[in-house]
């Protein structure tokens, strides 16, 4: 078999390669899909490390961009600082899951110069709620509490500023 993939064509063989990585990444996106991708949002409420009293229902009347994101996740640390800009016009709330105790997320977020909202799931219980099983999450949840768009990985600051404005149209 090895002997007869070697002697297609090298373009041949570049596309498989090329499909096969595709293939790959479709299923590890797959897997990493929350197991709530839309419907009503889990009511949820708590204090942030801000003190601030938050719940779904307090988010009612504007769309919530919901990120999910934990201290270890690489990735989450890229994103964090691009969703920052984002709490000035929209409503954010940042969820840290399995990042410690309340002083360890304010460590972090100070060493990473960020103020964002956050309400700790130190055990990771609203995470589960919504799905999650990998990090970051981005969810946009409507007026209405209804999770409209959900994201997982990287994106962009711009996807996400269209999905909050897509979501206050409904």
């Amino acid at each position: 078999m090895l002997k007869s993939y070697r002697a297609l064509p090298r373009a041949l063989r570049w596309g498989l390669e090329i499909l096969l990585v595709v293939l790959l990444f479709i299923v590890i996106r797959s897997w990493q899909s929350p197991g709530v991708a839309s419907g009503p949002a889990p009511d949820f409420q708590g204090v942030t490390l801000q003190g601030d009293q938050v719940s779904l229902e307090g988010y009612r009347g504007e769309p919530l961009l919901l990120v999910v994101w934990a201290e270890w996740c690489r990735i989450c640390r890229i994103e964090l600082p691009m969703i920052e800009p984002l709490t000035e016009r929209h409503q954010v709330l940042t969820l840290a899951i399995q990042s410690g105790n309340d002083q360890d997320v304010r460590e972090f977020l100070a060493a990473q110069g960020l103020q964002l909202p956050v309400l700790n799931d130190a055990q990771g219980e609203l995470a589960a709620e919504l799905g999650v099983r990998g990090v970051p999450v981005m969810y946009i949840i409507d007026s209405d509490g209804m999770i409209r768009f959900t994201e997982v990985g990287l994106t962009s600051r711009w996807g996400l500023k269209a999905r909050l404005w897509w979501a206050g149209r409904s």
